[in-house]
């Protein structure tokens, strides 16, 4: 066997990913932290936490629609033709006068 030859280095870096993966196997499905190729750790989530992060997500959602919903009133009140609101400020300032006299 030639020790120095590119066959003996690929052997060697097979061996080291197959090991590798393995172990993150046996890791995951004892519910370990996986380690990434650096060494570092990556820990599972917590299902508590996802379904609490989704409880969340769908109540963000609605509220945004919500947003939307008024926005889109918002919107039609304030480009709506038959709006002026200089007009309905003047009738309004007129009739305070009014009444004041």
């Amino acid at each position: 066997m030639n020790w120095g030859g590119p066959d003996f280095v690929l052997g060697i870096i097979a061996i080291s990913t197959v090991g590798w993966l393995i172990n993150n196997w046996i890791r995951a499905r004892h519910g370990y932290a996986l380690e990434d190729e650096w060494g570092g750790k990556t820990d599972r989530a917590d299902d508590k936490a996802v379904v609490q992060l989704r409880e969340e997500n769908a109540r963000l959602h609605q509220q945004l629609e919500a947003t939307h919903k008024r926005l889109a009133n918002v919107e039609a009140i304030v480009t709506d033709r038959g709006f002026d609101l200089a007009v309905q400020i003047d009738a309004l300032r007129d009739a305070g006068d009014r009444r004041a006299q």
